[in-house]
């Protein structure tokens, strides 16, 4: 079983949406959503965002 939430979308104008896997809306980070982004600025927001998102379920957040 996977712990990801969130994974990378290529758009059609060749742009990247971080999107959350059990909606498929895109991520919001501080009430943006986070389409429009580049590949390497997406692919780290995705690993970040996951990180998170295990360290809440397991207690270890902050």
């Amino acid at each position: 079983m996977t712990e990801n939430r969130y994974d990378l979308r290529k758009e059609p104008d060749d742009t990247w949406t971080v999107f959350d896997i059990f909606t498929g809306m895109p991520a919001q980070v501080n009430d943006v959503e986070q389409i429009g982004l580049e590949l390497e600025q997406a692919d780290d927001l995705v690993d970040l965002l996951n990180l998170l998102y295990i360290r809440r379920r397991s207690g270890s957040a902050h």
